[in-house]
């Protein structure tokens, strides 16, 4: 992948399909049109004009050069041929005139044996830049009789003297960073090679990258396109060092071993800051521009390049990279006397900066390290929305802290509790039962019989039976609607992935119970739970966010103000769980309110666990989920110690 992070590059190339390239050097109608019209008679130079730049343009370049004196056939063929390649040129379409005037008079000047034509030459350059249209010149001589075009670069381009040749120059700016809440990179720079070659020094630069694409193999079977490198490699500048691949090491030791062999290959050590400091899974990764990853970012990219293949380096590709500045140029094949026919400047880099809190989140990772289980957490701030930390541990590079989709069990009591308390005419004070066993619409619930007390000490015990009798006090639809004011598969306008969550309306009373106790069909993500918290601790439920200044595609909805009475009861429920209920394991701070639940569901044809704790302490709240059976209070207790 060729560097677009340590400051401005220069490299070349473009962008085209074998589509593209089939297209390519089509007869344009404009052209066949223009030339078939004014005078014909043996005196005209009409004729030798039409018929040069008709075959030049379909590619029949032996055709084109009979039609010339001055040089060799050969050189002019071949010549002709090369300006394709020298550009990467998706097509070239030839009409004659200048556009200014139709007059046959304005495109053909005769002067005896002498004649001039103007044309105009139209390239696109595929993805190195919008399509180039520039003014053409072709001297012509009456020979024998016959009019033919007296050979010159200049007739490919009026610039163009012996000796030289077109290329394409692309500058890339240095990629803009993706930055934590205090400013700083969230990217760090690791040991990696440039894998690349000097274009004029191939012996067979189709081999080369032949070779490059077959043995540059990458995650999930993704590839190079060969072809596309070959036009990239075609249009540089000859005399320059061409980046196509920049591969971290260690990492890529393996792929670095098994490119070592290709011929004309180069290896230049670099340091690069390609590599995430911490949070990757949200952050995201650079990687290689493979076939398909350049179809899902698009031009001007190019092949090899590194560009953003996860997360927000993904999401944010375009603003992060910026647009390289394109410039067509005229030179010799050392590269020296170049001259500039046309350029296209590109858009700046833009830094994307986010909320992050590098001071919670290494907090977050530590109390997530060394567990023998997957396991995500965040953290936000309860006032304002912002997402403060996101930790994932041992999850294969997915952001399940953002869209695991679990079970709550007993953490979505607090979504019951808010519900009874609201609609039911009910507090922490009420009196309620906790029996060992109880049915409801058919479904039985089990847990260890506690007998009468307050609905408080219930809820600190995680007596599911409790909330499996209160769900007769609600309505199935009534417990959506409370679940949707605490954002719960609501559309929060996030800038990035995230599961906001399911609640199913219960179709009878069995799976209202199951509902209220965090089971059925009922699943959130460790994002939702914190924000729930959040909602919890504050009195709003606030939409979260983790970009700052980005715009966004969906409109975040507005903050949810929650009943005061119901915050007020529900605030005194968590606060008893976390001194005397399943959370006060993790009661290293006066003021942590929270609740800790295990539960068991099924995913496909497995069994599985997660552990919750859900809570909040001052002006953070966090949810933390494990996918296996662990003391959550415990690693709430290391997240709060720091």
């Amino acid at each position: 992948m060729s560097m677009t992070n340590r400051g401005p590059r220069r490299r070349a190339g473009g962008i085209r399909s074998a589509r593209r390239r089939a297209a390519a050097l089509t007869v344009s109608g404009a052209l066949v049109a223009g030339l078939t019209t004014g005078c014909w008679a043996e005196p005209s130079a009409m004729p030798a004009v039409r018929d040069f730049l008709i075959a030049w343009q379909v590619g029949n370049y032996e055709a084109a050069a009979r039609n010339t004196i001055g040089v060799d056939r050969e050189e002019v063929a071949d010549a002709l041929s090369r300006v394709g390649r020298q550009l990467d040129a998706a097509s070239l379409r030839l009409s004659l005139g200048t556009g200014v005037s139709d007059s046959d008079v304005d495109q053909i000047v005769q002067r005896g044996d002498e004649a001039d034509a103007r044309f105009t030459v139209k390239i696109d350059l595929g993805e190195n830049g919008q399509p180039w249209e520039y003014p053409g010149l072709m001297n012509l001589r009456r020979v024998g009789g016959k009019w033919k075009v007296v050979w010159s670069p200049s007739v490919i381009h009026t610039a163009l003297k012996p000796g030289q040749r077109l290329a394409i120059v692309t500058e890339e700016p240095k990629r803009a960073p993706v930055t934590d809440t205090h400013g700083r990179s969230l990217m760090r720079e690791v040991g990696a090679y440039d894998v690349g070659v000097y274009p004029g020094q191939l012996a067979d630069p189709k081999k080369t990258l032949d070779l490059l694409a077959e043995r540059a193999r990458f995650e999930e079977g993704r590839r190079l396109d060969a072809e596309r490198l070959l036009g990239r490699v075609r249009s540089a500048p000859p005399q320059d060092f061409l980046p196509l691949l920049t591969l971290q090491v260690p990492a890529h030791n393996a792929l670095l071993q098994r490119l070592s062999g290709i011929p004309g290959l180069k290896f230049n050590r670099v340091k690069a800051p390609i590599a995430p400091a911490y949070a990757a899974e949200l952050v995201g990764t650079l990687g290689p521009a493979t076939a398909d990853r350049l179809q899902q970012v698009g031009a001007p990219y190019q092949p090899g390049d590194t560009i953003g293949v996860s997360g927000i380096q993904l999401l944010q590709q375009r603003r992060l990279a910026g647009t390289p500045t394109v410039r067509v140029v005229a030179q010799d094949e050392s590269g020296k006397n170049a001259k500039e026919l046309r350029s296209w400047e590109g858009q700046p880099p833009q830094e994307v900066q986010t909320t992050l809190d590098p001071s919670y989140q290494r907090k977050a990772d530590r109390a997530l390290a060394g567990l023998p289980h997957p396991a995500s957490m965040v953290v936000v701030r309860p006032s304002t929305g912002e997402i403060l930390a996101v930790s994932n541990h041992g999850t294969g590079g997915q952001n399940l802290a953002f869209e695991g989709k679990y079970p709550p069990g007993m953490t979505f009591g607090i979504v019951s509790a808010k519900a009874l308390f609201t609609q039911a005419n009910m507090n922490q004070s009420s009196e309620t039962s906790c029996p060992a066993s109880v049915t409801v619409g058919g479904e039985t619930v089990t847990n260890q019989g506690r007998g009468d007390s307050t609905f408080a000490n219930h809820f600190a015990a995680s007596c599911k039976t409790t909330l499996a009798q209160l769900s007769t006090k609600l309505d199935g639809q009534t417990l959506v609607n409370e679940a949707a004011q605490l954002g719960i598969g609501q559309e929060w306008g996030l800038t990035v992935p995230a599961f906001t969550g399911t609640v199913p309306t219960p179709a009878d009373d069995g799976e209202k119970a199951a509902a209220m106790i965090g089971e059925g069909d009922v699943q959130v993500s460790p994002l939702t739970m914190a924000l729930v918290a959040a909602a919890a601790q504050n009195g709003t439920w606030k939409p979260p966010y983790v970009l700052k200044d980005v715009p966004k595609t969906v409109q975040a909805p507005p903050p949810q103000n929650l009943q005061p009475e119901s915050i007020a009861s529900l605030k005194k429920v968590l606060a008893r769980t976390a001194s005397h209920g399943n959370a006060r394991g993790a009661r290293v701070s006066g003021d942590l309110v929270g609740v800790a639940a295990l539960t068991a569901y099924r995913e496909g044809s497995h069994n599985k666990t997660v552990s919750w704790f859900v809570g909040s302490v001052g002006d953070r709240a966090f949810a933390i989920a494990v996918e296996g059976r662990v003391n959550t209070p415990k690693i709430a207790a290391k997240f709060l110690r720091g």
